[in-house]
């Protein structure tokens, strides 16, 4: 490729991410700010990586089809991939709920939306949105989920009480929300199941099983969003100990 060649390639693929970016942003107003919830008492794990294994072995052991059996995702429903990263169920999701149905990939690192956007072009997928996110708040539009999948990641959420509690009002009744983690420490990239379990009963969501998943895919924990009636103040969320395995 000569230099101006070079160059003109290069402005093209800038204005492409420019424009990407003009078009990922937040699809709802904010929720309730995050410092009417209390903070975790333990810790955090850092964003590391947009993906957590190599698709083909996550294709091997069936890990979306396992998901989508458990949580009977259908086509036409609307579902939530929270914390998308690079789309690995994004687009399983998008060919499982077509044509009526989409799919939300909210995440709070923009760059990775902005790739995932890329993927998707390049697949055809039409029935994709894209949602920017914050710590504390999915940002997502009100009664726009029939189901929601947090995949490896729900040890990476900074304000977990505060995202819980603004994700709610975004299920629609009757939806239900799956957690994927390991029975590992939160600083180790894994959620104790007995914490999470504390957490979102804390926000008022409502256990309805836990599976495990095959190979080393963890657990799928399924919950049910609180009552809009009966939800709880923030002031009124208490947060979870912190036990020997969370640390």
């Amino acid at each position: 490729m000569t230099a101006p060649a070079y160059i003109v390639a290069l402005l093209v693929a800038f204005a492409a991410t420019r424009a990407y970016a003009v078009d990922i942003g937040y699809l709802a107003p904010p929720g309730v700010a995050a410092n009417e919830f209390p903070s975790p008492q333990r810790p955090v794990a850092r964003i590391v990586s947009p993906r957590r294994a190599a698709e083909e072995r996550r294709d091997a052991l069936n890990e979306a089809g396992q998901i989508a059996r458990i949580l009977e995702l259908k086509p036409g429903m609307t579902v939530g991939d929270i914390g998308a990263g690079d789309g690995y169920h994004t687009v399983r999701l998008s060919r499982l709920v077509e044509p009526a149905g989409s799919v939300i990939a909210q995440d709070v690192t923009r760059d990775y939306l902005i790739e995932l956007a890329k993927r998707t072009e390049l697949l055809k997928l039409t029935n994709v949105q894209f949602a920017l996110g914050e710590p504390h708040d999915p940002r997502l539009p009100a009664s726009s989920l029939d189901a929601a999948i947090l995949v490896h990641m729900y040890h990476e959420i900074a304000q977990p009480y505060a995202f819980l509690y603004n994700l709610a009002p975004a299920l629609k009744q009757g939806a239900r929300v799956g957690i994927v983690d390991l029975e590992l420490p939160t600083s180790k990239h894994g959620t104790p199941i007995a914490l999470l379990r504390c957490e979102l009963i804390a926000v008022g969501y409502r256990e309805i099983a836990t599976y495990q998943l095959a190979g080393d895919g963890g657990y799928l924990a399924v919950f049910s969003p609180p009552e809009v009636a009966a939800r709880k103040s923030p002031r009124d969320i208490a947060a979870c100990g912190n036990p020997a395995g969370a640390r």
